[in-house]
């Protein structure tokens, strides 16, 4: 063949495949064993991909040239006389090797895999393994940087073996080892076969037909899928263009595709288990009872199954890769085989996954969305699920719990390392520190298990011993109930290895080295600024970034075998061994403290710098490290605080608060109001100290409310000092802080400090606090006084009610005269001169004056309570009126509804003695007459009845010749009881003066008198028993 371009490549999905050309036409080619037979296969055919109008119907398809990715070789261009195009081979396919079991104390690590039809063996270990203690100053080199530090390959040494077992077949496979490491089971999809080897000896144990095969977790046991593929559509050679052969062709897609259809839905899932001897032995024939044709299997603590309908095959025409005769198929078809990437969305059908328990093959929870891998822990404490743009990570102890989900989209494969899951992804090579933290059902699941225990110990025990297993004796028991604090899941990911490396600079311009420090290119300076360390304490190197540059990544698809003498291992297509070095005290600490070993992450912090401890702080404190994390020696006052708190060391934690707060100074005395005011010039600590507490308040109260939950009075009573001190300030704490004060110094007795603050919050006029804090005393007259002192009227008359308070009545006087101002005061508003003029031409709503001044005052009254303006509770009304006024009486105002008044029946009175005249009122008295109210509806019989026959003889005035005269009612606003006394004396003085009535003139009086006792005996009798002549 005249090839037009070769490249190299090497695909785990193609083992015996290590070069690509172009020979001019519409395929890639592939040659097979190049220094053996050097046979030519055809690797995919590109027209097919090509829609129909991008492609005359004369005009061929022709492939010129043909390169893959450096980097991602599962990415392949080939350029064509009508176009670029980018083809993807299986990106999630990873090379056939499986990582063994490293023996007790050995230094050295093997990974099986597979080349060919022969089993090998990969040993590999650090050539220079030595990694400094903890504690150690480390060693550095020429260049003041800490070996280990600085962000290179590690030096691996590697060796291959042979293994004198051979495989029967050289397709792809993929491999996998058992929970114990004692079985290693070889799969070829495209087959289907399996084998599972004794790794002691490398004999097979069992073989067969299976698809897939995944293991436990917990036991040697495995489950199967069990099927046979049917044949692959026939290959047509190259120049077979004729009619007769498109149509053979079709037919046999069509068959292939019934084939297909009939062996998916009799496919079946098998699970066995091998036995100590090396047996296998068939546990369950058949899991599941779904109709759904099954797709895939995932291991782990859970058996997974996926189910999905059978999807069309698509149309790109499937090549042999390696192998002859019908069995030479592709693997990169399109055929539903689970394992091909390239998947469209419009071919996609729904899929279900579900999980199946080993021991009973039962369902386990619902149905969820198909995972592309899943990765247990092997202590089954944490499982990750994942998808195409992300992986999610549960717990399974207690209870299986979700925690959350990482961004980290085309995972190719993970392993876990107690809490640490290392993924890779064709890009990058990531780490997932993962915790569970402790939720409320976690609590409540435990406590039920305990109680789930102690029944079944208690059963055997009466099984056993009989009614005398139930006999207790009881005695005293200290059961200190230890505080579970809730704590949320963390998820945090680090990036170890990429691609993305510094550029590298040509030699021709690359500056020369001077030893001044002020001549550095600007990619040293970067270089240097991520690789620096300093030199702390006692010499001992501190790497000052908080986690190492990204370090390069292996070339291609990798298998991950998991973390060994600080290293991350790899294995590529090659089958060659990578280590990602996890020695920077950054990563070094999180992985000990997620391994479990907090003791030793501190110590590796001495080598971190402290500009970072917090953020490592926080890092332990999501791990369930508080009290280690106290022990950093970088990290801050605050968040020192909260790891003491977290910790339960409440002295230390009082310690850092007051340290934060600056507040060592205040809390032993005490500060009057001049002292307060004058903070700003005569005490400037103390304005500092109370600004710090003012800002801690939250803290304080937390460290106060985690004191008492404790017993630690002593550190609850010097937080509640500075505390009570700030709260004497105007504006210092928020008026929830203020009461949440109060009600602490109730709780511990301090009534002298909460005496104090009242007075504080009085004076400076926080009356609900004040209050509040006098409550707590049980002091009504501070309650009271609080209210009434700050201007909150309306609570005190409130609480003057409730409790029975005798000064109930000027408290009303004076809620109602604050009203009654409140309602006279009109708002001033600006005016310009037309909106003047407009105002001034509208009609005055106003009739008259007199109108104007008719509006009653306002009088509010708590139920059960007698008029303001009436006789006070118990006063005798034996005392009668000057004169009353005739004008409508406006409604009394009641906090309750108006009890039903009773009819005065007005009956005419007979005077038995007559009546002088009045004479003229004074002048002030005359401006300001009295102006009556209703009286209360609760005055006795008795009183109305005296209020009649004073008003009949009131009625009896003396008469001119032109008719009766009678008293003007007046408008005007009451006057209080010392101008109704000057009134009442100056009516009595002036009373002995007055001529005597004629016989006529008091006869007309009388009658008239009557008469208006008639028509308005009720009105006038309301008015009267309201007037004070005392």
């Amino acid at each position: 063949m005249a090839c037009r371009s070769v490249s190299s490549w090497c695909h785990p999905r193609a083992p015996n495949l290590d070069i690509f050309t172009c020979v001019k036409d519409s395929h890639i080619w592939a040659i097979e064993n190049p220094l053996n037979s050097a046979i030519a296969r055809p690797l995919c055919e590109l027209s097919s991909l090509v829609p129909p109008q991008f492609l005359a119907p004369h005009k061929k398809l022709k492939v010129y040239c043909v390169v893959a990715h450096t980097l991602q070789p599962h990415l392949v261009s080939a350029g064509t006389n009508i176009g670029v195009f980018v083809c993807e081979f299986d990106a999630k396919a990873l090379p056939p090797a499986a990582p063994l079991r490293t023996a007790p104390g050995s230094r050295e690590h093997d990974a099986v895999f597979v080349v060919g039809r022969e089993l090998k063996l990969l040993q590999f270990q650090l050539s220079n393994p030595a990694n400094p203690a903890p504690g150690s100053s480390g060693s550095l080199n020429d260049t003041g940087k800490l070996r280990g530090d600085i962000p290179e390959q590690l030096h691996v040494k590697q060796i291959k073996k042979h293994i004198s077992t051979p495989v029967p077949h050289d397709f792809y496979s993929v491999l996998s080892v058992s929970s114990s490491g004692k079985y290693l089971a070889i799969v070829w999809p495209d087959i289907p076969y399996f084998s599972v080897y004794k790794v002691s000896d490398w004999s097979v144990v069992d073989s067969g037909s299976a698809r897939l095969l995944v293991w436990d977790t917990c036991r040697d046991r495995f489950a199967l899928l069990e099927s046979i593929l049917p044949p692959r559509m026939p290959i047509i050679s190259k120049g077979s263009s004729s009619k007769k052969v498109k149509e053979a062709a079709a037919a046999a897609a069509a068959a292939a595709a019934q084939a297909a259809a009939a062996a998916a839905s009799s496919a079946t899932v098998q699970v066995r288990i091998l036995l100590e001897d090396g047996t296998s032995n068939i546990l369950m024939r058949s899991v599941g009872s779904r109709n759904e044709p099954v797709s895939g299997l995932h291991g782990g603590a859970l058996l997974g199954i996926a189910y999905r309908s059978f999807r069309r095959m698509g149309a790109v025409q499937p090549m042999p890769l390696s192998g002859y005769g019908s069995r030479s198929v592709s693997s990169f078809s399109t055929m539903d085989d689970g394992f091909s990437s390239t998947r469209s969305s419009n071919e996609a059908s729904p899929q279900t996954f579900q999980l199946y328990s080993w021991e009973t093959f039962q369902p386990v929870g619902g149905l969820l969305p198909q995972p592309e891998w899943t990765a247990w822990d092997q202590i089954v404490e944490y499982c990750a699920f994942a998808y195409q743009h992300y992986i999610v990570i549960s717990s399974l102890r207690p209870q299986f719990r979700y925690l959350g989900d990482v961004a980290v989209p085309y995972a190719t494969g993970g392993i876990w390392h107690r809490r640490q899951l290392f993924v890779t992804t064709p890009t990058t090579i990531e780490c997932v520190f993962v915790d569970a933290g402790v939720a409320p059902i976690d609590i409540e699941t435990n406590r039920r298990k305990e109680e789930m225990r102690l029944k079944e110990e208690q059963s055997k025990a009466f099984a056993e011993h009989g009614e005398l297993a139930l006999v207790t004796v009881e005695t005293k028991q200290s059961t200190s109930k230890e505080r579970v604090t809730l704590r949320p899941p963390m998820l945090q990911v680090v990036r170890l290895a990429s691609f993305q490396q510094n550029p590298s600079i040509p030699p021709f311009i690359t500056l020369p080295k001077h030893p001044k420090a002020d001549n550095h290119s600007p990619i040293q300076m970067e270089e240097r600024k991520v690789n620096e360390v300093a030199v702390g304490g006692g010499g001992v190197a501190v790497a000052v970034t908080r986690f190492p540059a990204e370090q390069k990544r292996p070339v291609g698809p990798l298998v991950v075998a998991g973390v060994r003498d600080g290293a991350l291992w790899l294995i590529d297509r090659y089958m060659c061994a990578h280590a990602i070095s996890l020695s920077h005290p950054g990563i070094r600490c999180r992985c000990l403290a997620a391994y479990g070993d907090a003791v030793s992450a501190v110590k590796w912090a001495s080598r971190l710098g402290r500009e970072h401890h917090d953020d490592l702080a926080q890092f332990m404190l999501g791990m369930g490290y508080a009290t280690e994390a106290l022990h950093l020696p970088g990290i801050s006052k605050r968040l020192e605080y909260d790891l003491a708190l977290q910790s339960n060391d409440l002295k230390r934690a009082l310690q850092s608060l007051l340290t934060m707060s600056n507040s060592r100074d205040i809390g032993h005395e005490t500060f009057d109001l001049n002292d307060i005011m004058n903070l700003s010039s005569k005490k400037e600590n103390v304005v500092d100290a109370v600004q710090g507490v003012a800002k801690f308040a939250k803290e304080f109260l937390d460290l106060i409310d985690a004191a008492d939950a404790t017993g630690h009075a002593d550190i609850a009573r010097e937080a509640l000092k500075r505390l009570a001190a700030a709260g004497s300030v105007k504006g210092a704490l928020q008026a929830h802080e203020l009461r949440g004060l109060a009600l602490r110094l109730g709780n511990h007795g301090e009534l002298t400090r909460l005496s104090n603050l009242v007075n504080s919050l009085v004076s400076i006029g926080s009356g609900r606090e004040a209050a509040f804090a006098a409550a707590l005393l049980g002091d009504n007259i501070l309650m009271e006084k609080a209210w009434h002192d700050t201007g909150m009227v309306a609570e005190s008359v409130l609480h003057a009610h409730a409790h029975g308070r005798p000064s109930l009545r000027s408290l009303v006087q004076e809620w109602n005269k604050t009203l009654q101002k409140e309602m006279e005061h009109t708002p001033t508003t600006k005016m310009d001169a037309a909106d003047a003029f407009l105002a001034s031409l509208q009609q005055s709503t106003i009739s008259s004056l007199q109108d104007s001044a008719k509006k009653p005052p306002i009088e509010i009254l708590p139920p059960g309570m007698a008029s303001l303006y009436g006789p006070n509770p118990g006063q005798s009304t034996s005392k009668k009126p000057l004169h009353t006024s005739h004008h409508p009486i406006a409604k009394q105002l009641l906090l309750e509804g108006p009890a039903p008044t009773p009819q005065n029946a007005s009956t005419p009175s007979e005077p038995s003695e007559p009546v002088n005249p009045p004479a003229p009122e004074p002048a002030d008295a005359a401006d300001n007459p009295p102006t009556s109210e209703p009286a209360s509806t609760d005055s006795k019989p008795e009183a109305q009845s005296q209020s009649e026959e004073t008003d009949a003889s009131v009625q009896q005035v003396p008469q001119s010749d032109n008719g009766p005269i009678e008293l003007q009612p007046s408008d005007q606003e009451p006057v209080e009881d010392e101008e109704q006394k000057s009134l009442a004396t100056s009516v009595s003085d002036t009373e002995g003066s007055a001529p005597p009535a004629s016989k006529g003139n008091s006869a007309i009086a009388t009658q008239e008198a009557s008469q208006q006792s008639d028509d308005k005996g009720t009105e006038a009798d309301d008015e009267i028993s309201m007037i004070d002549f005392t």
